[in-house]
Parts: structure tokens; sequence; C-alpha cells
């Protein structure tokens, strides 16, 4: 157990080296590699099951309702919210900041007549205000310094009327552990496996995101247990 630790890095503050998805120009190959296996990373405990979860418990039954998934990545979210909506009428925004992403993910929900796919910066959202009921992000805000962090959910807020779900990392040893060992046991692409580690480090604790959602104009109502690497928050 002390050989394990002493491999753990302190993760007291926040790495801040940029993650090769932080870069200008990508490898497009390496990307459609990443956006596979995010969609398979997204299958665990803690993903998009997780968050459709919170979503559902904000929406409440309404049927109809307007759902904005920020940072879309390989559309698996607004997949599996519109081919579960049943009798709802639900119509999915897919944003992503970089076109080739919303490329790729075109070719999964193509046939998804309620999803509709834009280019979007989550610290400044081309939506009137209250004009969705419920703002999602997953794996974004680790992505972003405090301050932009702020910004993307002060923006979620202004849009959402119900509120906001935010499915992310959370920092800590044993979280880093856990995180780090499913990347490299199961993800064989460069950006997965070198991305997947260095998240771990760039995430925020808890008590920093909830900090972060107060700078905001935000509060916890819910959130999933705490034991996995991602935990899944909802903020009014």
């Amino acid at each position: 157990m002390q050989r394990v630790s002493a491999m753990i890095p302190a993760l007291d503050t926040r790495d801040i080296s940029h993650e090769f998805l932080d870069q200008a120009t990508l490898d497009v190959v390496e990307l459609r590699r990443n956006l596979r296996e995010m969609a398979m990373l997204n299958r665990l405990p803690g993903g998009v099951s997780a968050s459709a979860a919170a979503i559902e418990w904000l929406l409440d039954g309404t049927q109809s309702a307007v759902v904005l998934d920020i940072g879309t990545g390989p559309g698996d979210l607004p997949a599996r919210l519109a081919r579960n909506a049943g009798a709802r009428r639900l119509r999915v925004l897919a944003s992503d900041l970089r076109p080739q992403v919303l490329e790729y993910a075109a070719r999964r929900l193509d046939r998804l007549a309620d999803v509709e796919l834009l280019e979007a910066d989550a610290r400044q959202l081309p939506f009137a205000d209250d004009s969705v009921d419920v703002a999602h992000s997953s794996l974004v805000l680790h992505h972003l310094d405090p301050a932009d962090a702020v910004r993307a959910l002060g923006e979620m807020r202004r849009v959402a009327r119900r509120g906001v779900v935010v499915n992310d990392l959370r920092r800590g040893r044993l979280a880093f552990l856990v995180s780090a060992l499913t990347v490299l046991g199961l993800a064989r692409a460069r950006y997965t496996r070198h991305d997947g580690v260095l998240s771990a480090r760039r995430a925020y604790t808890l008590d920093e995101l909830d900090a972060l959602a107060s700078s905001a104009g935000l509060r916890r109502v819910r959130r999933s247990q705490a034991f996995l690497p991602r935990v899944v928050t909802v903020y009014r």
C-alpha cells in the first residue's frame, strides 16, 4: 500500500498543464479515436446514465422540455435522451466548441430529428435567458480556469429555467487512482490516455466546484455519491 500511495501525486492544488484537447490544432485521427473511447468510458458508472438521471430529476415529469448539452463530445447523452424520450416532447441542443467534434457527433445523431447540433462556447452561450429547461455539461469544467469556469456556470444559470447539471471528475488521491487505472486499463488512444490521467489532476475538488457555482449565483441541491471519480451535481 505504501508503494501504491507513493505513486499517486500530491493533489493539493490543480495541475494547470494543457491537455491535448485544449490545443488549438488537433490531429483528426487521434480526435476520432478519443471520441470513440470517450463514448465507451461514458457508459461506466458516473457517466451518461448518471447525467440522464439528474436531468430527469430536474424535469420532474414535464411533458415538453428543452435540454442543452454543453461540450457534447461524441453525442452520447443527446442520443440517450432522444431515444428514451417516449411520449415527452423533448428537444436536445448538442453544442461543442470544436467543429471537428460536431462533425463526429453528427454521424451518430443525424437520424434523431429532435437533436440539433450547434457550435457554441460555454462562456458565452448564444441563447436567450431562460430559453432551455436544463443546461448540462460533462467533463467540461476541469478544462477551464476558475474565472472561465464561473463564467460558464453563470451562462448555464442564465439560460436554464429549471436547473444546471454538472458531471465532472473530482480531484482527490483515491479518485485519481481509480480514474487513472480505469483509463489506462481500458483506453488505447494517445489523447485518451494522456488527457484522462491529466484530467484527474486538473479537476476541482467538490468544495472548489461548489465555491465556483456559488460565485456564479448557483446553489447545490443534489449530488450523486462521491465515491466515484466522476460526480454529478445539480445546481439551481
